[in-house]
């Protein structure tokens, strides 16, 4: 549990430098202030923490949930362009923390989402926040499905404004502060 608080302090360290660079009027996509680069350092900051919980991250509930988080975000704008869903399962399969599981059933489960969040955004909405609900059991997966969003929702260096909703809502499908995660 000591290793948890410390990623924790270290995460609420780079959320402060984060509401520093936001309150000083980083609002909307960063060019080059201290809000996109405090948002890049967290983005870091959450991908170590997932790499360093690899070991503990083998089980299907956190599989399922992740993927269903990874689907949440690249149709967070109620769209997914086949670039865009290629991008994000390429993130998903070089994924040091997914490395964990085989590659076909993390693309398989990732698609399914996708597909469903494109035929019907609600619905496929509801069924992903479902299935990311089933990690709330354990607080180590639970907080490692929001990380592993963050860091697909980061990956290009802005996290937008409906991509933050989704993961405010998967943090209160898990019954975690967004504020954790400097939302």
């Amino acid at each position: 549990m000591a290793m948890w608080d410390r990623i924790k302090d270290q995460a609420k360290g780079l959320q402060q430098q984060a509401q520093a660079g936001r309150s000083s009027g980083g609002h909307g996509r960063p060019a080059s202030g201290s809000s996109g680069g405090s948002k890049a350092q967290l983005v870091s900051a959450l991908k170590t923490q997932l790499t360093s919980l690899k070991t503990e991250l083998k089980s299907g509930a956190y599989r399922d949930a992740s993927m269903a988080m990874c689907a949440l975000v690249a149709a967070a704008d109620g769209n997914v362009d086949p670039a865009e869903r290629q991008h994000v399962e390429s993130l998903i399969l070089n994924n040091d923390v997914l490395q964990n599981f085989p590659s076909e059933q993390l693309r398989q489960r990732f698609n399914k989402h996708v597909d469903q969040l494109s035929f019907n955004f609600q619905q496929g909405k509801t069924e992903a926040l479902q299935e990311i609900a089933k990690a709330a059991k354990k607080p180590t997966e639970a907080r490692a499905v929001v990380q592993t969003g963050f860091v697909v929702a980061g990956a290009d260096g802005y996290i937008a404004p409906a991509e933050e909703q989704v993961l405010r809502e998967a943090c209160a499908t898990l019954n975690l502060s967004p504020q954790e995660f400097g939302l």
